[in-house]
């Protein structure tokens, strides 16, 4: 029969259109302002912390809308912007460094909705704003790290050219070689300054001191500080990839700071957390012939150093290094036969290579993995800039039972501190801390005036097009205005449901583009059906022909306009990709509204029965 369809195709435009505007549904409930509240460096979020962190803003005054303890996150919903800042300084202060606490903007979605998946969509800075983080390189840290770097090789360059040294120091003033004589000296400093323009050498010697002072050049010094500008923003967009952020802001700001902004993301204190660690980690041997009681005292001896573990409890490691992270290509979380948290650690070939040999020649002897990572003192240094604090922690000792490759695994972490490790580890190191000294939600950059335009542009546009309809093509323009509303609740469903889209403000102009074309595929049907009818066709047959010949014009249109979509999408950035997302996105839920949805309302209301007349 014509212009019938079998009741599992009426069932499935029902259902398509019902999951779409399901998971649209959580547009609807708007924001709360927030803070969280996640355990770093062992601690834990427990119900007391939770109990204890709410009867403290109680006592503040603070009235809290909700509490949420999950996964070992805190998340506490306050009432506006200024109880959140109040909120997020209380906290702080009673948790303290173990603890970070960030802002957060948390959707105000029901319970039973996000239980079955339900979130409201991403919008970008422009629209709904995010997280901004402006960051703060320690430029001293890195000046340090290269002065440590020349020292070593000091030392190597004089062993191999057998000149006699008696000892290489960093001090205040820069790094000073001693030596016994004042030739030694001399010849020293012609052969370090044949090895290059980087460091400037001067004699500082008086009376028995005889010392070779080295102190980096300005242009060197620029060039460091350069560097470390550089690699720390690549560092910190390879960790925002990590995190899974869509269309990130990632940029220097002058010669020391880099800003983050971070468009609609939820877990703001796991991004804080991510994006300012400073984690390494180093391999030394313990030193097994040490008094740890005597080296608690300060009697630590010549070659060795002392150390706390993390569950508590002196060590003492010898100062050589055997392996850092620079040599690490891959860091996986997992767990042991024990359900133990654990990092599966692979290494480049040149570090299995050291690994191999180091613990081949200490089979039977405790190994340990020095945990290191800098957080911010809360002073400031003499030039304005943050003071650091450098805090070391042995995580695990372990007997070496064989020689070991390019794979092994970490143990002693809590789980949440392997999986951050593992994403620090295959970001790649910072090159020198970076401190954030200033975090904000922000609110949208284009002005809520722009935006309002925005919205007021689409509304009346989508005003005008149902007017035209309903007028132009009666029934049939109601059942295409029903499409045309369908068709928005699915694009909205869907950019809900897709986890990396989001919506900015050319994204609107894409769901205006797509009501337009929507609107074109309704007319292409209907004037085909016009021309069947004046054509002498019946009403069941001007329906069929109508449907069936406009198909292909309406599949052309659209699949050209999507492929274009698609190409702006891969070459595209920014603005022009949020566009593209929802163009294409659009194009799809326009052509099953156009063709499926309102074919199936044609056939429920005229299919197989006796019309002489159409209202078209």
């Amino acid at each position: 029969m014509l212009n019938k369809y079998p009741m599992w195709k009426n069932i499935m435009v029902v259902l398509v259109i019902a999951i779409g505007g399901f998971y649209a549904l959580p547009n609807l409930f708007g924001e709360d302002h927030a803070v969280q509240v996640v355990a770093t460096r062992g601690a834990d979020v427990t119900a007391t912390t939770q109990s204890d962190v709410s009867a403290a803003l109680t006592a503040k005054g603070i009235g809290i809308k909700r509490s949420e303890l999950e996964n070992g996150q805190l998340l506490v919903r306050v009432a506006n912007a200024e109880d959140q800042l109040t909120a997020k300084e209380t906290i702080a202060e009673l948790l303290g460094d173990k603890y970070t606490v960030a802002l957060n903007l948390a959707p105000a979605t029901p319970e039973w909705l996000e239980s079955v998946g339900g979130s409201p969509m991403k919008l970008g800075l422009d629209l709904r704003g995010g997280v901004h983080f402006l960051m703060e390189v320690d430029m001293s840290e890195a000046i340090r790290k290269m002065e440590e770097a020349k020292i070593a090789d000091f030392r190597s360059q004089l062993r191999e050219e057998r000149i006699r040294y008696a000892g290489v120091h960093r001090t205040v003033r820069g790094i000073e070689i001693k030596f016994r004589d004042a030739e030694t000296l001399s010849q020293a400093e012609r052969f370090l300054k044949s090895r290059g323009n980087d460091m400037v050498f001067s004699d500082i010697s008086s009376g028995d001191n005889v010392v070779l002072l080295a102190v980096m050049s300005e242009a060197y010094l620029k060039q460091i500080k350069e560097e470390a500008l550089l690699q720390n923003i690549t560092t910190i967009r390879n960790r925002v990839n990590e995190l899974g952020v869509a269309e990130p802001v990632v940029q220097r700001q002058g010669a020391e700071r880099i800003i983050v902004e971070l468009p609609g993301v939820q877990d703001t204190a796991r991004a804080k957390e991510i994006l300012g660690a400073t984690a390494s980690i180093e391999f030394h041997m313990v030193d097994e012939k040490a008094d740890v009681a005597a080296a608690a005292n300060g009697r630590v001896p010549a070659g060795s150093e002392l150390y706390q573990r993390r569950e508590g409890g002196p060590v003492v490691l010898k100062k050589e290094v055997m392996l850092t992270g620079d040599h690490i290509t891959g860091a996986q979380p997992s767990f042991d036969e024990y359900s133990r948290p654990q990092v599966a650690i692979q290494l480049d070939a040149k570090g299995g290579e050291i690994f191999s040999n180091v613990t081949k020649d200490n089979i039977g002897k405790p190994m340990a993995t020095l945990f290191i990572e800098y957080k911010d003192s809360g002073e400031r240094n003499p030039d304005g800039s943050v003071k650091m604090r450098k805090i070391e922690e042995v995580i695990s000792v372990a007997t070496i039972q064989a020689r070991l490759g390019r794979n092994f695994v970490i143990t002693g972490l809590t789980h949440s501190e392997s999986q951050n490790l593992a994403l620090l580890l295959r970001a790649g190191a910072l090159i020198a801390p970076v401190s954030i000294v200033e975090e904000r939600t922000i609110g949208p950059s284009l002005g809520a005036e722009n935006i309002e335009n925005g919205l007021q542009a689409m509304i009346w546009g989508m005003v005008v097009v149902l007017a035209f309809m309903l007028v132009y093509y009666r029934a049939f323009g109601v059942i295409a205005n029903l499409a045309l509303c369908a068709n928005l609740i699915m694009v909205v469903g869907v950019m809900s449901m897709i986890p990396g889209a989001v919506l900015t403000l050319p994204g609107i102009a894409g769901m205006v583009l797509t009501v337009g074309m929507a609107v074109d595929g309704n007319v292409l049907i209907y004037e085909r059906i016009r021309e069947e009818l004046r054509a002498g066709r019946s009403v069941q047959q001007a329906i069929h022909e109508g449907y069936g010949n406009a198909l292909s014009t309406i599949a052309d249109a659209n699949i050209t306009t999507f492929l274009t979509a698609l190409i702006l999408f891969a070459v595209g950035t920014g603005a022009v990709k949020g566009f593209a997302v929802t163009l294409m996105i659009g194009i799809a839920t326009s052509m099953f509204t156009a063709i499926v949805g309102t074919r199936a309302i044609v056939n429920a209301l005229w299919g197989g029965k006796r019309v002489k007349k159409l209202s078209i």
